[in-house]
């Protein structure tokens, strides 16, 4: 018996994925439209929607996919400084996942896929934060994780929108961002 998931086509689920990252990457969410991504995939019209059922579903795919290789990005960090240059690291190397993961108006929030991988995700970046909220002047983890969080998040949006090339002067992201957390998060005596 032949799997409908791989029937006519390798795995269409993926080739759509793949096709609707490629999109989304060059254009922009908005511009995802099922019809155009079962012509890009050889397939006919319904064929995308057998696998995300609409574009809303195609997007929760993407943004699920996303928070698991965020999750595994993450993933053994050693302090928290090195989770944020990974969090920095998959944005520049998924750029069309983060920009989805982050527009919950685009996204099924109900979604048992995406909301699992979004608490993988959610318990790595709590991981890298456990450490810092014993040390004096953290407040607690929560707040400490916002903060990080905040700072990764915020550059990796900068660097994805180019509002910080010119700052960079030709530095590699990683350790420009490295050289950021120095700047704020040195011990002041």
């Amino acid at each position: 018996m032949t799997n409908r998931s791989t029937y006519h086509h390798g795995d269409l689920r993926q080739a759509v994925l793949a096709a609707a990252l490629d999109v989304i990457a060059a254009e922009g969410p908005g511009a995802l439209s099922l019809r155009d991504l079962a012509r890009r995939a050889g397939v006919s019209h319904a064929a995308p929607a057998h696998h995300f059922k609409d574009r809303t579903g195609l997007l929760t795919a993407v943004a699920a996919e996303g928070y698991d290789l965020l999750a595994g990005a993450l993933a053994g960090a050693p302090e928290l400084r090195e989770r944020g240059v990974r969090y920095v690291r998959f944005a520049v190397e998924h750029p069309a996942h983060f920009q989805v993961m982050f527009q919950p108006e685009l996204l099924r929030a109900d979604d048992p896929d995406l909301r699992a991988a979004k608490e993988r995700a959610s318990a790595e970046l709590r991981a890298g934060v456990a450490g810092v909220a014993d040390l004096d002047g953290v407040p607690d983890a929560r707040e400490a994780g916002i903060a990080a969080w905040s700072l990764a998040h915020g550059f990796a949006t900068l660097l994805l929108t180019r509002n910080v090339t010119d700052a960079l002067g030709g530095r590699d992201p990683e350790e420009y961002f490295r050289s950021l957390t120095g700047l704020l998060f040195t011990k002041q005596g």
